[in-house]
Formats: structure tokens, C-alpha cells, sequence
């Protein structure tokens, strides 16, 4: 007796269809073996191989009967190989199909997955949402998985997703026809109407006048930013309150975010990520870490970090080897990775957002409080950052400590809500500029896009060569402060790059100045 069902598996952040094929045959040989034989074929992971065990002792404990015969598991295609414990599920809806407890017909328009308890329980899987997806792409008109699983799977319009607590709901649920309508359903402009709440506010910052302006233009133009400042001075503070005043999330980039974060594992309640991510990894991560890895490559904390905020606090305190690896990402918005059997191709378009203190005790040109750092320990420590690195972080800002005065002074009168009402204006006209480009902000620009909308007259040209000449700026340093004038220019509603604008971009690159290199 043959069997068929359905499932998937996750490659990067995609999925494709897996059949799973059960056939019964006669055993052979001692007909009074203790165990029928379980053979699974189709380039199976050892999670897969030990699901046999799992899956006996669900069937039984469900109060099912397993087939005496001998059951012979493929997974098609044959030549991709097949890992972790979502095949659990449609590997014991196939055996009981083979058995004739479940209709073919069924079974062959849904999609299945999930892990399996010894008592029969269906437990969370990684990637609901990708295969949903693929579900979806391929005109399946069902998906049955577990039920912490299914808010995200819901949010995928077109299929029918149904939530499972154990083997015989499912069974009850594939052996009803027709079948029952869907209990899930998503509302999605209920899930985006509360997403721009947030439990901290730019007004709660005192003082840092200049370094809120520097992080409104970082955030209106998508640009990597570093801030230099003293222990206690507000850096951490001041950017877990970046995405209060980044502009709200989209529906296809919420979809693609929660993608990533399904395939590592880290599922939410709401089913769908409403709000740009913030991720902050402590400085003694590992590069796998950071930029993604393993025998079978999961996204790391770049990836994670898509279409939001990545903090690296205590930069310089971050291995070498770590900081190195972000070079790619923040050229090409995506990490690949490469193994012996596959290469994946992860997203990674973040919004790089770091901080240091200006020398290894922390007090370099504090008022309050001595340095004890020689000048050559200054200069080693800055130098744990390499240049080509910081030629991709746009903004270098000071981070002064805040006096007294400024932190009894009252709440600021302006808070988040009219930061990213200014951020939102200037994305538009971004958005407008950039139509059919696939851009959505100024940091992304290409040279040819420079080159059109970053036109100098003759006075800020003159300006920026006297920069580059003081300076000693790469030539990354000059797109890069071009791009961020741009910015500037849309945030004041000038159409034309003028003198102040690049004066200012010029000043937001602390550390290519010559005051920091000796």
C-alpha cells in the first residue's frame, strides 16, 4: 500500500515541497521480530533517521495501530537533503494513510509539518511562515501545524491554515469531509495599529542636542552611524530609541523580517514582526554569530537586524575578525554563505548603529574626570577598527557627557513622535526620488545615482575638496559624505545640495580627522 502526503523544507529563507511517500510491503525473513522495520530514504539529516522512534511510539500512544509490515519512508526530491523534526508529522499521517485510517485525496491538498512527542503531541518547528509561503506559491489549499506555529503561517493570505495540538486532531481533522473551515484568521491592520508604541521616547533624553540631530539624519537616510562619548554620556540610551523614529515597517518587509527570524527559531505571538527589529549582541559574539553560519546555515545577527537597527556597543572591544566580517553586509545588504553542500544567500540590509569611548579608560577630553591613557593607547585603541571599516559608517559623532544642569532640566518638548514625523517627510521624498530604482533611502545609492542626484555647484564643491585634501578622506569617505548632504538637503526640503548641508556632513566624520591619528 502506497501513501502520499505533503511537506516542506527550508533553504535560507525560502522553502520547497517535499513528498513524503509511506509504502507498505510483506516482511521478510523471522516473522517473529519484535519491531517491524522503518527504512527512510531521500538524504535524510539524523533528526530525520530518529524520528522513527518518535513516530512508533506516537502512533501507539494515540491508540493507533502501527503496521506489523515493512514500512519503506522516501522523501522526493531525492537529491536535497532533508533536515530537523518538521517531517515527524506527515511521515505519521503517511504510515496511517497507508493503513487506510486517512482519505488520499485529503491528505494530497495539505501541507504537513511538525514534531512529534512520544505521547502524540505536535511541537513548534522552525521556518512556519517560508513554507506557508510555499504552500501558497504551489496551490495548496491547506496547512495543518502546530498550534504556536500557526499565527504566522495565518498571516500568508490564500490557504487555510489549521492549528493542531496532537496526532489525533489531525487525524480527526483529515478524516472530515468536507473539510471544516479554517479557525485561524489574521487581522492585520489590527497587528500594524498598535506597532508604533513604544515603551521609550526621545523626550525622556536630556540634553544631546547634537547627537539627536545626527542620529534624525542617520535614521531620515538609512546611514550607519558611531557614537564617541564617555561612560554615562547617553549612547545606549540614545539608540535603543532609534526605531521610535524609524518609519513603520511595510506588510513585504514585515513578511520578508519574519521570514528570517521563523527560520532561526524565534517566533512571535503575534505571528507577523510589526516593528523594525533592534538587535544588540554582547561584544563577545562570534563572527558565525554575527554574519550567520553553521553545517546548515541559519542567519545571524546581521540578518536578524533586516530592515532595522544592529547596536554594536563597545565596538572596540569586539574581536577583529568579527568587525571584519560586516564589510560585505553593509555593501551589498545580504550575507552568503557558503558550505560543501549548499550556499545560502541570507538579507541584510540593517542600519548599522555602534558606540566606543574615545580611549581605553573611557575619560579622553572629559572635564570632569582625568584620562590615564598615553597617547600611543589612544591610538592603538582607535585602531582596533580599521579603516575600511569605519569608510562605511556615514556619522561619527561626539557623545559628550551631560552636565548637571541639562539633566535636572525638564523632559524635552520634543519627543518621537515629531523626530519621525520629519525622518517620515524625508523618506517620502526619498521614495519619490528613487521610484522603479528598488531604493528606499539615500545610503543606498550607487555611484551612477550619486553622480545624478548628488550634483555640487561650484561653492560646496570647492568645500568638499578643501575636506578631502585636510582630511585625507577615502574615496568611500566622499560618496559617503555626499550621500548624507543629500539627506540633509531633504530634511530642510531643498531640492539642490548647498554649502551648510555638506558643512555639516563634513563635521559628522570625527575619526577621519587628523586630531584623532596621532
Amino acid at each position: 500500500m502506497l501513501f502520499k502526503t505533503l511537506s516542506a523544507a527550508v533553504f535560507g529563507i525560502d522553502a520547497a515541497l517535499v513528498e513524503v511517500e509511506v509504502d507498505l510491503a510483506p516482511r521478510m525473513g523471522d516473522a517473529m521480530q519484535e519491531a517491524s522495520p522503518v527504512i527512510v530514504v531521500g538524504l535524510p539529516d539524523m533528526a530525520v533517521r530518529e524520528s522513527r522512534e518518535r513516530i512508533r511510539a506516537a502512533i501507539l500512544n494515540c491508540g493507533f495501530d502501527f503496521p506489523s509490515m515493512k514500512t519503506t519512508i522516501n522523501l522526493a526530491p531525492a537529491d536535497v537533503r532533508k533536515e530537523g523534526s518538521a517531517f515527524d508529522l506527515p511521515i505519521a499521517v503517511g504510515i496511517l494513510g497507508a493503513t487506510k485510517k486517512i482519505p488520499p485525496s485529503l491528505a494530497e491538498e495539505t501541507l504537513l509539518i511538525g514534531e512529534l512527542a512520544l505521547d502524540g503531541r505536535v511541537r513548534p518547528v522552525r521556518g512556519a511562515l517560508p513554507i506557508a509561503v510555499a504552500a501558497r506559491r504551489t496551490g495548496l489549499r491547506r496547512v495543518l501545524l502546530p498550534a504556536e506555529n500557526a499565527p504566522e503561517a495565518a498571516v500568508v493570505a490564500g490557504i487555510d491554515v489549521y492549528p493542531v495540538a496532537d496526532l489525533r486532531e489531525v487525524v480527526a481533522l483529515l478524516q472530515t469531509v468536507p473539510p471544516l473551515p479554517p479557525p485561524l484568521q489574521v487581522d492585520l491592520p489590527a497587528l500594524f495599529e498598535t506597532a508604533n508604541h513604544y515603551p521609550v521616547d526621545f523626550r525622556e533624553v536630556r540634553g544631546q542636542l547634537h547627537a539627536k540631530r545626527a542620529i534624525e539624519i542617520a535614521t531620515a537616510g538609512g546611514h550607519n552611524l558611531l557614537m564617541i562619548g564617555p561612560p554615562g554620556s547617553g549612547k545606549t540610551m540614545l539608540a535603543k530609541r532609534i526605531p521610535t523614529i524609524l518609519p513603520p515597517i511595510t506588510f513585504e518587509e514585515a513578511l520578508e523580517t519574519t521570514k528570517i527570524h521563523s527560520v532561526a527559531g524565534y517566533t512571535d505571538a503575534r505571528g507577523l514582526l510589526t516593528r523594525r527589529p533592534y538587535r544588540a549582541p554582547h561584544h563577545t559574539i562570534s563572527d558565525a554569530g554575527l554574519i550567520g553560519g553553521g553545517t546548515i546555515p541559519r542567519p545571524g545577527e546581521v540578518s536578524l537586524a533586516h530592515n532595522g537597527v544592529l547596536f554594536l556597543d563597545e565596538l572596540p572591544e569586539f574581536e577583529r575578525n568579527v568587525l571584519e566580517v560586516l564589510r560585505q553586509p553593509l555593501e551589498d545588504q545580504k550575507v552568503t554563505i557558503s558550505r560543501a553542500a549548499m550556499s545560502l544567500t541570507f538579507p541584510a540590509g540593517f542600519m548599522l548603529v555602534a558606540a566606543m569611548n574615545p580611549c581605553p579608560c573611557g575619560y579622553y577630553n572629559a572635564v570632569s574626570h582625568p584620562c590615564s591613557c598615553t597617547p600611543p593607547m589612544i591610538k592603538r585603541y582607535i585602531a582596533k577598527i580599521s579603516g575600511p571599516l569605519l569608510d562605511r559608517i556615514d556619522l561619527h559623532i561626539d557623545v559628550p557627557a551631560v552636565s548637571v544642569r541639562e539633566l535636572a532640566a525638564a523632559e524635552s518638548i520634543e519627543g518621537s513622535t515629531e523626530i519621525r514625523a520629519r525622518v517620515d517627510a524625508a523618506r517620502q521624498v526619498q521614495l519619490t526620488r528613487f521610484a522603479g530604482e528598488a531604493l528606499y533611502s539615500n545610503a543606498q545609492m550607487s555611484p551612477r545615482l550619486i553622480r545624478r542626484h548628488c550634483a555640487l555647484e561650484a561653492g560646496p564643491q570647492t568645500l568638499l575638496e578643501q575636506a578631502i585634501r585636510k582630511y585625507g578622506l577615502s574615496a568611500r569617505a566622499y560618496d559617503r559624505i555626499l550621500k548624507v548632504s543629500r539627506t540633509i538637503a531633504d530634511l530642510e526640503g531643498e531640492a539642490t545640495i548647498r554649502e551648510p548641508h555638506l558643512a555639516e556632513a563634513v563635521q559628522y566624520r570625527t575619526l577621519d580627522r587628523s586630531f584623532w591619528q596621532g
